[in-house]
């Protein structure tokens, strides 16, 4: 028992100090090693290969993606593509539909591999012109813009370049296009659900007369405390911070390099890779693995790489300085993923310990024979815990991954159903007002969680959680699909 109250110990002091600001770096290992200290065991053995062992495959498997995403954003931001983009849909469906432009602006843009920390910055000017005309309430943008970069483009859309869709590949065997019509399902419950409420909420403050606000809107920059709370998600807002707006490209030339994120992803994961001759992967320098573990990774990397040199071959002459752009983009993705990485040792370093058996059989009881709903639970809880959607994915798929594999083979859940039900999960808990990405949104938009911070959980939280009890019982009931 003592053990066990070591470990909860540890997961408290996790997410108190995290959200005062401390880093993960620092907070992860500090933790970990005093949930080893209840337990009794050897703090360096555990640190040195357990901690750092775990936290460098990390690394090893996915900061291309890191790197290539934060780039690419980078890129989006500084050609002027994503205010384009943002424009464009505004152009197309008028000032009438504020919320839906806003929306679908956020979504093509992270369903194209733009952090969601850019999304924010490039479309927050935009919402407010926007709702200011149509004397919309700004305390609904976060929402609004939360709605179209945190949920069905996170987690639930197949293809999806976000690291959520991307970290359950090499677990269960799978492609970033996994169980694509479950990812669909639940992406419409999400748009729907949050669409309606969005609507449903303005219409009601317009019949009560209550229109935009009396707001002194600002051009959205970071402040120390914003640096440090987004540091607490992963991400260095001092390299993210646009650029002086460029001279943007047409709509359409803006919104060529998301199309090829998707269609690359899409064309290489189906049909270019696998047409591959791979038996080297066997071969023990490479890791004696089969296909099925690097394909998802790989068609990323290529489709990332692809849309990064479209977008710098038709932006040349909108990008300032392209040396720049890259820099900033390559030193933005280290700190995410070394953040997250941190997350995963603790994780292993937790499973490690004696007093884990007693969590592990205690989360794998949840949901009976069906191990989605055991799944879907640990993944979403882990992620309200750490407040980071990858951070909780990360902690149980390194400490429980293997055993659901097993389970779901036993129960005759396709790996696919496995990796969707897990990648819907992040999105949820993860959104709870402690979050980094939601405290950063809100003072982007000069909002406080009092204002906001309602809309924002029903778009964010309650009704991610419902399409996941949606997508469970469709996996459930009609397998992968």
């Amino acid at each position: 028992m003592i053990g066990l109250a070591g470990v909860l110990l540890a997961l408290g002091l996790l997410i108190f100090l995290a959200y005062r600001g401390i880093s993960v770096l620092l907070l992860a290992p500090a933790m970990a090693l005093l949930a080893a200290i209840f337990a009794g065991a050897p703090l360096l053995g555990l640190y040195t290969q357990v901690f750092m062992t775990s936290a460098g495959g990390f690394v090893i498997s996915f900061f291309p993606l890191f790197l290539l995403g934060a780039i690419f954003g980078r890129l989006m931001d500084d050609s002027g593509a994503a205010r384009a983009i943002a424009q464009g849909l505004v152009a197309r469906l008028g000032g009438g539909q504020a919320i839906l432009a806003v929306v679908l602006a956020c979504a093509i843009l992270t369903y194209g591999g733009v952090s969601l920390f850019v999304v924010a910055f490039a479309i927050y000017p935009i919402a407010a012109s926007l709702f200011r005309e149509a004397d919309i309430p700004k305390r609904l943008i976060p929402a609004t813009i939360a709605l179209g970069a945190f949920t069905f483009t996170m987690t639930a859309l197949p293809g999806t370049p976000a690291i959520q869709n991307a970290i359950p590949m090499p677990f269960f065997g799978t492609t970033p296009f996994a169980a694509p019509g479950l990812g669909i399902l639940a992406a419409l419950v999400m748009f729907g659900a949050g669409q309606w409420w969005l609507m449903r909420r303005a219409a009601s403050a317009r019949a009560r007369g209550e229109g935009y606000g009396d707001h002194a809107d600002h051009a959205p920059a970071s402040s120390p405390d914003m640096r440090e709370r987004a540091a607490g998600e992963g991400f260095d807002l001092a390299e993210i911070e646009p650029m002086p707006a460029p001279a943007q490209p047409p709509f359409l030339l803006a919104v060529l390099p998301v199309v090829v994120v998707i269609l690359a992803n899409l064309i290489f994961s189906s049909f270019v890779i696998p047409a591959w001759d791979t038996a080297f992967l066997a071969e023990p320098r490479f890791g004696g693995v089969g296909l099925s573990s690097v394909l998802g990774v790989w068609s990323i990397i290529l489709a990332l790489s692809a849309a990064i040199l479209v977008l710098v071959a038709t932006n040349w002459g909108r990008l300032a300085s392209v040396k720049t752009s890259l820099d900033a983009g390559a030193n933005a993705s280290v700190l995410p993923i070394f953040n997250t990485a941190s997350l995963v040792g603790f994780g292993a370093v937790i499973a490690a310990l004696p007093a884990f058996d007693l969590v592990r059989q205690g989360v794998l009881g949840i949901g009976g024979e069906n191990p989605l709903v055991s799944l879907a639970i640990a993944v979403n809880v882990l992620a309200g815990i750490t407040g980071s959607a990858s951070g909780g994915m990360s902690i149980a798929l390194s400490t429980l991954g293997d055993t659901y594999v097993q389970m779901g083979a036993a129960a005759g859940i396709a790996p696919e159903a496995l990796h969707r039900i897990t990648a819907i999960a992040t999105g949820g808990l993860d959104s709870l007002p402690h979050n980094g990405a939601v405290v950063t949104l809100l003072a982007i938009c000069g909002l406080t969680h009092r204002q906001s911070y309602g809309d924002l959980a029903m778009v964010a939280v309650v009704f991610p959680l419902l399409a996941l009890v949606v997508a469970i019982l469709a996996a459930s009931f009609l397998g992968a699909f």
